[in-house]
């Protein structure tokens, strides 16, 4: 995985249209951390299909894939609050089950990029954006570290869609992962 380019694209980069889709892990105890007008996410893999390409066969191949992934637990600590040029974001810990997953999705959609390949093709590293655009350098890490650390449990992806137009994201499918078999 690699890191942002000091020079983002003009139209920086999101040129999300309608039906552009993300497969994303929903991060709730950190909402009120975030300033993006997005909840609090990681993302798996953005954009994955267009929603319009999301037939039968590959809501179950999305079901199989993460019904294979036991849930986890993820754990952002004030550690892991780090800054990209514009963005301020924290790392999960374990980030290599979140890798995994990015790399099963890339294997079995080969035309999915991540990020539509501005930073490679392999994309970036795990990531909770807090704080993204103009002034975010200038936001210090002391609104954030009284917060953390904080933990959640991964039980579900979200395939997230858009309508194109800037108004946000919405939930258009949930895949649990599976379950721990009981003792």
């Amino acid at each position: 995985m690699t890191t942002p380019r000091e020079d983002p694209p003009a139209d920086d980069g999101w040129p999300d249209a309608p039906g552009d889709t993300a497969l994303t892990i929903h991060v709730p105890e950190a909402d009120h951390l975030v300033r993006t007008g997005s909840r609090a996410h990681v993302t798996l893999l953005y954009p994955f299909l267009p929603l319009s390409e999301i037939d039968d066969r590959t809501e179950r191949a999305l079901r199989d894939l993460f019904a294979a992934a036991p849930p986890l637990t993820l754990t952002f600590s004030g550690a892991e609050l780090r800054r990209w040029p514009g963005v301020l974001y924290l790392s999960p810990s374990p980030a290599d089950p979140l890798r995994a997953l990015t790399k099963a999705l890339r294997e079995r959609w080969p035309r999915a990029v991540p990020y539509r390949g501005i930073f490679g093709d392999e994309g970036l590293d795990p990531h909770l954006t807090l704080v993204a655009g103009p002034g975010t350098d200038d936001v210090p890490d002391c609104d954030f570290t009284p917060h953390l650390p904080l933990s959640t449990t991964v039980d579900t992806v979200r395939l997230i869609v858009t309508d194109g137009r800037g108004t946000g994201w919405r939930d258009a499918r949930a895949y649990p992962l599976a379950p721990s078999p009981s003792p």
